[in-house]
């Protein structure tokens, strides 16, 4: 395909007219479309993000609103991002079809409509229903933003562009939670999708004026792999499924968990097979014979791994340990977001200038760094004691995924784009998963050893343990059993701390894995930035 990108590549007088050559001049640029485009572009990719973790501080209201067990509230969360993860890689080829402004529209207005659906539901069936929609619908909006970062925009503007996503991916999951408990609060627990509307019409609106950035090709329908969209499609919600929910059942324990992993070790093999031996397969995976973007995307699975894994830890630590309240876990968790905020020009501005793979070390270190200061938490940890963990790991966060994203996308053949930026989305959201089911597992398993190296410490027959439990029998003496009151507070007082220490070897888990992709990052090859280079051909 040859169709070029209109505000990247040419003068663009009337939305819809046919692409021109793209000129060498970036003073032909209609500045005005690119960049009033691009933003309903991203704040449609915000919306998409942001409605993984909205629920997540909601979810005993959204329980006793529609009269859903303990068990069935989770797939609040579980229905949105399986059918997801099968979107995103096929936006690529949706996008190539079809054209990236079509795709966009599409994906926005569906996932407006299922957000009002879900909104309205009053059952817990339903709901799941619309939601695993929204999710699916919306997922095209993820990856599509990165696809155009990469080929409307001029070389030396890349940059920039990535900044603007890097802060949207990195920001949506952080302040998700603590929007949605506000909300929830102000409002009902209804408002988290009716508040999808107004910025959803913003970006119909911004994208159906602005965005036509590309041209589809229709002759990709001839021949459409119908066998690869299956393979995928069952591969990709399989594993989903085992990551998240194996942790809560026991793992390969559960039936359902060790069934589903061995579709997923079939279908995933085969849908590789299938996708190298197809003449027009769903998703190009020829882009893996690329250096650095095989060494890119490893990055990004582990970034993915700990931004997920440190925005789930902190927040359930201190609900868990500390009883924080929904709004006192966001104010608590804000300092993450005003230490991407304010690294974000920074990182810009060393990417243009240094190295991209000393940054990318130097990121993951940082990140390292802050996860490893917190492997020492205590139950009194809280604002103050946790501020310098989330400035570092926020600040390694967001240099360590602006330039990995320029060492995975900058040296792709232009054709490979649209494919390569589902891809990266996707082992983001996997890496993620990842890091989810590992912690949730870490944190049971080790809570128990803990909790069984604490009380075999302790005998009984010891003064120490015999003074506090007297004690605590005459501080509960008008209770109904004061020596059973006075045993179930020791032993909360144990769970509490050995709690505190699986905490603890999470955290030093997470500054682990940061430390090695930190050395894994010196594989790539130099990335040499191509300032003042005609934008890349849309397709």
């Amino acid at each position: 395909m040859t169709a070029a990108a209109p505000p990247a590549g040419g003068d663009v007088a009337t939305v819809g007219a046919p692409p021109s050559d793209p000129p060498q001049d970036q003073a032909k640029i209609n500045w005005t479309f690119l960049l009033l485009g691009f933003a309903g572009m991203v704040i449609g990719q915000f919306m998409a993000i942001l409605d993984i973790q909205i629920v997540a501080a909601s979810l005993p209201q959204i329980q006793a609103g529609i009269g859903a067990s303990a068990d069935e509230i989770s797939w609040i969360q579980t229905a949105y991002l399986i059918p997801e993860v099968v979107m995103i890689p096929l936006s690529g080829y949706l996008s190539r079809l079809w054209g990236t402004q079509k795709v966009f529209l599409v994906s926005c207005s569906g996932f407006l409509l299922m957000s009002v659906a879900t909104g309205l539901s009053n059952s817990i069936d339903m709901m799941i229903f619309f939601r695993a929609l929204q999710g699916f619908v919306g997922g095209a909006m993820i990856p599509t933003v990165f696809a155009v970062a990469f080929t409307a925009f001029p070389p030396d503007k890349r940059i920039t562009a990535s900044i603007v996503m890097g802060l949207i991916v990195t920001l949506a999951p952080t302040v998700g939670p603590t929007l949605g408990g506000h909300l929830t609060e102000w409002l009902s627990w209804r408002w988290l999708f009716f508040i999808n509307v107004v910025p959803g019409m913003l970006v119909l609106f911004l994208v159906g004026r602005y965005a036509n950035f590309d041209k589809g090709d229709p002759s990709l329908k001839v021949g459409f792999d119908w066998w690869g969209l299956a393979l995928m499609a069952v591969f990709l919600m399989s594993l989903q499924f085992v990551l998240e929910e194996g942790s809560k059942d026991d793992w390969f324990a559960d039936d359902m968990i060790l069934l589903l992993s061995v579709i997923a070790a079939i279908t995933g093999p085969a849908f590789v097979w299938r996708s190298l031996a197809y003449r027009n397969p769903i998703v190009e995976l020829r882009a893996f014979t690329n250096r650095n973007f095989m060494v890119g995307v490893v990055m990004t699975f582990t970034v993915g791994a700990a931004l997920f894994g440190g925005t789930f830890l902190l927040p359930l630590f201190l609900a868990r340990v500390r009883d924080y309240s929904p709004a006192e876990v966001g104010t608590t968790m804000i300092v993450s977001g005003l230490a991407m905020f304010a690294t974000a020009p920074f990182a810009g501005r060393l990417v243009r200038k240094v190295d991209v793979r000393l940054l990318m070390f130097g990121g993951f270190m940082m990140a390292a760094w802050g996860m490893w200061d917190a492997h020492a938490v205590t139950t009194e940890w809280g604002f103050w004691q946790f501020a310098g963990v989330q400035a570092m790991r926020g600040s390694g966060v967001m240099i360590a995924m602006i330039a990995s994203q320029q060492v995975t996308m900058s040296t792709l053949p232009p054709h490979m784009v649209k494919n390569a930026s589902g891809l990266v989305n996707l082992f983001r959201n996997v890496g993620g998963a990842f890091g989810l089911a590992f912690l949730n597992t870490s944190l049971t398993t080790n809570t128990a050893i803990h909790m069984g190296e604490l009380t075999s410490r302790i005998s009984q027959t010891s003064t120490q343990m015999t003074d506090m439990l007297s004690g605590m029998q005459s501080m509960m003496a008008s209770s109904i059993n004061p020596e059973g009151a006075a045993m179930k507070a020791v032993y909360g007082i144990l769970q509490r701390q050995a709690t505190t220490l699986a905490f603890g070897d999470a955290f030093a888990m997470l500054a682990i894995g940061c430390a090695f992709a930190a050395f894994i990052t010196l594989l790539a090859k130099p990335v040499k930035p191509q300032a003042g280079a005609p934008p890349m051909d849309a397709h």
